[in-house]
């Protein structure tokens, strides 16, 4: 089993990472950093290279967190996707046994969340795994 995190460096996901980490490190059991992005449709060098950067972006943050996870002496796995955040989450978490998926919020109403399609909202409705929604701290939304 592994404890699955959706993680993209965002004042929301830091609270969400610390979170992963205790319940990693309580389970003894790897962390599965998921950064999940789809650059828009396209097809051609320019919709290639936002896909580079976008991949670039995703190592990039997930490395703090790899860090932070290893100084906690968790065992780590990373998964940089090209999908839908929830869809990398989900698929994930099938691959790696997830016992839950641990995401950040941003604080928002449960209406705005609905209406915009956040990450978690999607989560909660669509995941056949737990999801843990850790809200922002006061300082962070």
């Amino acid at each position: 089993m592994s404890i699955v995190l959706g993680y993209d460096e965002s004042p929301g996901s830091r609270p969400a990472l610390a979170m992963a980490i205790s319940l990693a490190a309580r389970f003894d059991e790897p962390l599965v950093l998921v950064y999940g992005v789809e650059p828009p449709g396209g097809l051609g060098e320019e919709f290639q290279a936002h896909q580079r950067a976008l991949t670039e972006m995703g190592r990039t943050a997930v490395s703090h967190a790899v860090a932070a996870a290893e100084a906690a002496g968790v065992a780590t796995v990373v998964e940089v996707l090209s999908q839908k955040p929830a869809q990398a989450l989900i698929e994930a978490a099938h691959r790696h046994d997830g016992r839950v998926i641990v995401v950040g919020t941003r604080g928002e109403s449960p209406l705005r969340g609905a209406v915009l399609g956040s990450v978690s909202h999607k989560l909660l409705h669509l995941s056949d795994r737990p999801v843990l929604c850790v809200p922002a701290g006061e300082d962070e939304a």
